[in-house]
């Protein structure tokens, strides 16, 4: 393996328009094996964010199109009433308005917002108890996707289509569902409720979740590259390829001058910072040359070119007791796989642990996007993508810039189905590919995470063992048990079958209830020094000074956070405490101001000031 330069130094991702700084490893740590993008102060130019933006959309649009596919596959027989690039069209829309809100004023990591599996298990659920008697049966939804490379989803000719008053009522029903997690999740954060128990989280709550939401998805992406093992083969290995084996591949002749005012030059790593698009595009243009046609998705003439979504477009979400048993499995399962990609974000970008009040906001906001996107007729809500943030370690880029522009062109796609149709001429095999690999990086950084506990203790091996174990083990005792758990009464039904079968919520429930019952000490547990923190044993080795800084990344913009004496108190959980915010003199500062002092590190970049930063 190819080893990085001697003087290459860590892409860290902070500021309020998207700054990326960059620190050097202490010798001490540094590994040589490590691939690193030699960078000074300094935001990225448009051309490179544009190129990140496309790579995080292509990943956004393999975790929709599974998504949709898996959920419209198992709807009752019938035909589509409306073009399914209208739902990927709105629901791309809400993500979109999620993701700007997000990064603006919600948790400001650059988070992508995306249709999460978290709200899949629950809508196949909810649909399961629409079809006859003889035909729900455990894994008959799974079996009929099983062969959804031979299906088409067809849109129906005409108002008289069997089936399609059904159709209608289910897709209703889970859009009223995705509604109600959505409200959910806005009284959750308004009320502080992430804040409340994020402290509580700690090595032990939250790797357990991570390495279980990367192994959650295998079956799906198996199911995806079984239909052309070649095609995903290929595309996995020039992913590996491209991000491992050359990404310490700098290229010298035409280096990046990063400011006008100064003569150091960066070479930029290709093969890494383009390792999903370099891969997908070969692998899609392949499939294209060699006649291919490995996607069920049936093109359709009627998609419009524009077109504005809005409420009611087909019909208002329908609300009913299993909806709301549904909705509160899907804010229960989607806050806590958000509540761990804020957590693998803050890791990833070398930030302190994200505090209480930016777990509210950002909850609050994911819940909006849901409300936004049931509204608008999609089954899928919107929360933080697992993917992306493996994206964000792939390339080892992360910027607040690259997440603005993914927010404003998933807006943009979203008013034309015609182009978001595009998506659905995506292989199978490379939807597969893209989940697998962006999958397996979260996967390991759950992993990474268990060395900030003493995993060497009893006590820990237990709750490692037995959380990520049973996470993994009821939903398919669930799935394959010869009958349906059944209460008599249909909603409680729906509750139990969709919370015991989300294995990231039981992961994160079972960790949190043993880590915080079971006796251990702080030290033990990862909670060095009683630090409520879930990352406290990277926080505890940073002087306090430097901890400071970076935890400003977190803050509200200076024109929202003047405002939070005005909030009612109930909502104060929202705003940075008075002792968390401000420099030494007790002054506000803006969030941005200082982000290119990052932890462990007091010198300034040359030509950076607090004017630079503001007129960015």
């Amino acid at each position: 393996m190819s080893r990085s330069p001697p003087n290459a130094i860590q892409l860290r991702s902070v500021g309020s328009q998207g700054t990326m700084a960059s620190l050097p490893q202490p010798s001490a740590v540094q590994n040589p094996s490590s691939h690193s993008w030699a960078s000074v102060c300094g935001s990225p130019p448009w051309g490179l964010s544009c190129l990140l933006a496309l790579q995080h959309i292509l990943v956004l649009a393999s975790l929709l199109c599974a998504s949709h596919l898996l959920l419209l596959q198992c709807l009752p027989a019938g035909g589509l009433s409306s073009s399914p690039a209208q739902l990927l069209a709105s629901s791309l829309f809400s993500c979109g308005v999620s993701t700007a809100l997000q990064t603006w004023m919600g948790s400001r990591l650059p988070l992508i917002q995306a249709p999460s599996l978290e709200f899949l298990i629950p809508g196949l659920v909810l649909t399961s108890q629409k079809l006859p008697l003889t035909t729900r049966t455990p894994g008959n939804c799974e079996h009929r996707a099983r062969a959804q490379a031979s299906l088409v989803l067809r849109l129906c000719g005409g108002p008289g289509c069997h089936g399609l008053e059904l159709w209608n009522t289910s897709l209703r029903e889970v859009s009223g569902a995705v509604v109600v997690s959505g409200l959910l999740q806005v009284m959750l954060g308004l009320f502080g409720g992430p804040g409340h128990l994020f402290p509580h989280c700690g090595p032990l709550v939250l790797a357990p979740s991570l390495v279980v939401a990367g192994l959650s998805a295998h079956r799906e992406v198996a199911l995806f590259c079984s239909a052309h093992w070649g095609l995903a083969s290929l595309l996995i290995l020039l992913m590996v390829v491209c991000s491992q084996h050359l990404g310490a591949r700098l290229f010298p002749p035409h280096p990046w001058r990063r400011a006008s005012t100064s003569s150091t030059h960066t070479h930029i790593p290709v093969f890494r910072l383009l390792s999903v698009l370099i891969p997908v595009a070969c692998v899609w243009i392949l499939s294209a040359l060699l006649g291919l046609s490995i996607t069920p998705w049936e093109p359709s003439t009627e998609a419009p070119w524009f077109w504005l979504p809005h409420p009611a477009e087909w019909d208002w979400p329908l609300l009913t007791p299993r909806a709301l048993a549904a909705g509160i499995s899907m804010a229960l399962a989607a806050s806590t796989s958000s509540l761990g990609c804020y957590a693998l974000c803050g890791q990833l970008l070398h930030l302190p642990s994200p505090p209480p009040h930016a777990c509210s906001r950002g909850l609050s906001l994911e819940g909006l996007g849901s409300v936004l996107a049931g509204l608008l007729g999609s089954p899928m809500g919107t929360a933080s993508s697992f993917p992306n943030v493996g994206t964000v370690s792939l390339l080892q880029a992360g910027s607040r810039r690259v997440a603005h522009l993914v927010g404003l062109l998933c807006v943009v796609l979203g008013l034309s189905p015609r182009l978001v149709q595009l998506f659905t001429t995506i292989p199978l095999p490379v939807l597969g590919g893209v989940l697998g690999v962006t999958q397996a990086v979260v996967l390991s950084t759950g992993f990474s995470s268990f060395h900030l506990a003493d995993i060497d203790s009893g006590r820990n091996v237990f709750i490692v063992g037995f959380s990520i174990f049973m996470a993994l083990l009821l939903p398919r005792w669930f799935r394959e048990a010869p009958v349906l758990l059944s209460t008599g009464w249909s909603p409680l039904d729906v509750l139990l079958r969709s919370l015991l079968t989300e294995p990231i919520f039981l992961a994160g429930l079972l960790g949190f209830l043993l880590e915080n019952t079971i006796p251990g000490t702080q030290l033990e547990r990862g909670l060095g020094q009683g630090l409520p923190s879930s990352f406290t044993a990277q926080e505890v080795r940073m002087p306090q000074k430097s901890r400071e800084k970076p935890a400003q990344e977190y803050e509200l913009p200076f024109s929202i956070q003047s405002l939070c004496p005005c909030i009612p108190h109930p909502l104060r959980c929202l705003c940075p405490l008075p002792e968390d915010s401000g420099n030494e003199e007790g002054v506000p500062s803006e969030p941005g101001e200082t982000a290119d002092l990052l932890p462990g590190f007091g010198e300034q970049c040359p030509g950076s000031s607090r004017e630079e930063l503001r007129s960015q």
